[in-house]
């Protein structure tokens, strides 16, 4: 039986939602910057609080926020956030203010950027930097700001500040380091939360090597032995492995499936081809139902709770084997200077880790940028490698527009199709994840489908099937010279 033909789309009903809805954020976001206005008007009656009694400024500010965060229903580490947002906008963004106003950002980019203010406006208070780098800072953030979401304008905004203001960054992290720790506190029902404050490099590691030992253990799992379902069968056979790596993901693995099931087959086979029989009244193991997130969970337990510090075994430099993507200037790891490097996809990174890392690993690649700072040559030397290396350090994640995930979670996919003549070079290849790169697949429904275009600088300019277009630029490296 056929299916009954589609209905014809209604494009222009379907964009007039899409429009209505864009509108509608804009008008929010118009909204929040009055409401920081409101703060700012607070702020001032809580000066003339404070300066009629000083003594009292604590317990003044407390109250104050303790006001409002009860008259909003929030935390008070998120009223706290705001005030803050709101004074670094009235006090030192007044473009970014603006642009709050006009709604062509949301709270959640003004959130971001007045975070990274901070870096500057303490070099600026403490003279390390003149009072106009702020006006740089907020300049060059923007550019950002105005095309992409919030989650890349804090990675633009905190590369900034680092490359404005690099010895108050290096000498942040030094203090930064001091307040390490680990907590724990209870959430009832038998479980509790266990809170590690660590260096960035090092939560970056242990969360990508906890991810691999995960897929290591969930591939094992379905690979297992497991008996035939029909009648009769007494034989065991084994599941197949996942075959691409992106399903054995977080967003991969089923949260409310069992993955595994019991053994109910009475008889074992060795490497040899020995056969070994069970103890029927032996007790089957239990099949391993647990989701990624419960695997990861384990995981981390049984490796603190197993694993004994060794002096042999070094310290945690030596014993990384997440994947950490890192840039630093050859002058800085020659210890000519002490520029932050850059931890790719998050921030700064102390030069003093930037150069242990590097003398423990020999995966390392010479870059060479423009003067935009756009990776324009690697010196790899196999043809094949090097157009790799050049993309992964160009893209540095999904190139769809607004995408985070990183490169290795990646596909390297062609812009022009290959089968449809498509040249294998670098200006026809861009990085997409999984979930991406199945928008623009011939099997999805014309209606449905996303298409691309690669343009010279690695720009890729997506069409969705509404007809919007969105640009998506190769992220830059951000250098002040």
């Amino acid at each position: 039986m056929k299916n009954p033909p589609t209905v014809p789309l209604d494009l222009e009903e379907r964009r007039r939602v899409r429009d209505a809805w864009t509108e509608t954020r804009r008008r929010i976001a118009a909204l929040e910057a009055e409401a920081a206005e409101l703060l700012v008007a607070q702020m001032a009656f809580h000066d003339e609080d404070v300066a009629a009694a000083p003594h009292h400024r604590d317990a003044i500010h407390r109250s104050m926020v303790a006001e409002f965060a009860t008259a909003a229903r929030l935390s008070t580490g998120t009223m706290e956030f705001a005030f803050a947002d709101a004074l670094a906008l009235s006090t030192a963004l007044p473009c970014v203010r603006e642009a709050f106003h006009t709604g062509s950002l949301s709270s959640a980019h003004v959130r971001e950027i007045a975070r990274a203010s901070a870096v500057v406006a303490e070099a600026i208070r403490n003279r390390v930097v003149a009072p106009e780098t702020m006006a740089l800072f907020e300049t060059a953030v923007l550019v950002v700001a105005e095309a992409e979401t919030a989650a890349r304008t804090r990675v633009h905004a905190r590369r900034v500040a680092s490359a404005l203001v690099g010895e108050t960054i290096t000498e942040r992290h030094r203090r930064a380091a001091d307040e390490r720790c680990v907590t724990v506190r209870s959430v009832d029902d038998g479980l509790a939360v266990l809170t590690a404050i660590l260096p960035e490099w090092a939560a970056v590691a242990i969360a990508d090597r906890l991810s691999q030992l995960t897929r290591t253990v969930i591939r094992a799992r379905d690979a297992a032995p497991t008996r035939e379902s029909g009648p009769g069968s007494g034989e065991a056979t084994l599941r197949p492995a996942l075959a691409h790596d992106d399903l054995l993901t977080a967003h991969g693995v089923a949260t409310d499936r069992p993955c595994g099931e019991s053994r109910s087959d009475t008889t074992i086979s060795s490497a040899d081809g020995d056969t070994y029989a069970l103890d029927p009244e032996a007790e089957s193991l239990p099949a391993d139902t647990r989701t990624w997130s419960q695997v990861q969970a384990d995981l981390l337990t049984d490796l603190l709770l197993t694993a004994d510090p060794s002096a042999v075994e070094g310290d945690g430099l030596i014993g990384v084997r997440g994947r950490l993507q890192v840039t630093v200037a050859a002058t800085t790891l020659a210890g000519l200077d002490d520029r932050p490097a850059e931890l790719d996809g998050h921030g700064a990174l102390h030069p003093d880790i930037a150069r242990a890392l590097a003398g423990r690993d020999g995966g390392w690649t010479r870059l060479f940028l423009d003067p935009h700072g756009q990776v324009i040559e690697t010196d790899a030397y196999s043809p094949t490698e090097s157009m790799r290396r050049l993309l992964r350090a160009r893209d540095q994640h999904c190139r769809f527009p607004g995408c985070r995930q990183p490169v290795h979670r990646c596909d390297l996919d062609h812009t022009w199709d290959h089968a449809k003549g498509g040249p294998t070079r670098v200006d026809n290849l861009a990085h997409l994840c999984r979930g991406h790169q199945v928008l623009k697949h011939p099997d999805i429904p014309e209606p449905q489908r996303w298409t691309v275009r690669q343009r010279p600088g690695g720009v890729l300019e997506w069409r969705s099937p509404l007809g919007a277009v969105h640009t998506d630029h190769a992220p830059r490296r951000v250098a002040f010279v």
